[in-house]
């Protein structure tokens, strides 16, 4: 029964780990558009940080996932 609840909670951090690795610029500005007037636009390093940390998060998530599964 706790392996089932940890895969309902793992998923949808999934999710939005691999929608922010595909989408950095959309997700660097969820919920904080309403604070300006124009679309900033983000620079290449806080896009790439925003990549790099979603791929990371997510493989580690992963293993925990499996390593929870496994026991």
């Amino acid at each position: 029964m706790d392996k089932f609840f940890m895969v309902i909670i793992f998923l949808p951090l999934l999710g939005v780990l691999i929608w922010s690795f595909f989408n950095p610029r959309e997700s660097l500005l969820w919920g904080k558009r309403w604070m300006y007037k124009e679309e900033p636009e983000p620079s290449e390093g806080a896009l790439r940080y925003i990549r790099n940390a979603s791929a990371i998060s997510a493989v580690v998530l992963l293993m925990m996932l499996v390593g929870v599964l496994s026991l």
